[in-house]
């Protein structure tokens, strides 16, 4: 596996996309200009598409680096667990002692504060814990301006860091969104964002066969596996249990990247 300086991909040039941006428009205007709109019109339509679509793409780069999967050879993955501290956890924490695994659970600051004891039992059982917002705001996290963004993550990473004494280094996305506003406040904490290679979409559906299904198609060497706690169904800590078998079945290692 590679060393954390090549997995910890800090963003180092939070505004380059404005360069690509102006770039872009430039050549609209020139493409408008010598052939009309018949032709300027689909590339200014084209050219917007291109920088709104990766807002939705969790492994677009665009706007800042992310990591994906670990590039490992053994049969590991990286397990990441969504959305705690939640009425799950500590059930999650005896499934994971269970089956001998590791994980990293991404918090969601306001949900920390509210949940020490919890956060703390994380930290003993040596889990890592990641930044995952302060108030997880799912439906708008893609549309914040750069004060909203810069408060979701500089008061998460404060709230996390006061509860275990160092701060996250890595940093989940609300529903995998980024925006151009992210990378600033990412680098301003020395975060590195990070994605996923295999999912199950468990916090939305509750059937444990359908989640593992899909899991399953992911599943390679160096996978990031995405899971969440507390969803509404009430089946999370079942389908982390059964995850968990899956990846025994399967001869999979959980590990956690390089600090």
């Amino acid at each position: 596996m590679s060393g954390p300086a090549t997995l910890h991909r800090v963003p180092r040039r939070p505004w380059a996309w404005v360069a690509w941006l102006a770039a872009s428009q430039l050549a609209v205007a020139v493409l408008w200009w010598r052939l009309g709109w018949t032709w300027g019109l689909p590339a200014l339509l084209l050219s917007h598409a291109l920088f709104v679509v990766p807002v939705f793409l969790p492994r677009a780069r665009l706007y800042a680096p992310v990591l994906a999967r670990l590039p490992a050879t053994e049969r590991t993955v990286w397990l990441t667990i969504d959305d705690g501290p939640s009425d799950d956890t500590a059930a999650i924490l005896d499934a994971l002692d269970r089956h001998g695994a590791r994980a990293t659970f991404f918090l969601v600051g306001r949900r920390a504060q509210a949940r020490p004891q919890l956060v703390a039992e994380i930290r003993h059982r040596g889990h890592g814990i990641g930044n995952h917002s302060h108030t997880h705001p799912a439906g708008r996290f893609w549309a914040l301006g750069p004060r909203a963004m810069a408060a979701e993550v500089r008061h998460a990473q404060q709230a996390l860091g006061g509860l275990t004494g160092a701060p996250p280094r890595w940093f989940r996305s609300v529903v995998g969104h980024s925006n151009p506003f992210l990378a600033a406040p990412l680098r301003e904490h020395g975060l590195a964002r990070v994605a996923w290679s295999a999912r199950g979409y468990d916090a939305v559906d509750s059937d444990p066969v359908r989640v593992l299904q899909r899991i399953g198609r992911g599943l390679r060497p160096g996978a990031i596996v995405l899971l969440h706690e507390g969803a509404a169904h009430g089946r999370s800590v079942e389908i982390v249990e059964a995850t968990l078998c899956l990846l025994e079945e399967r001869g999979y290692a959980t590990a956690e990247p390089p600090q």
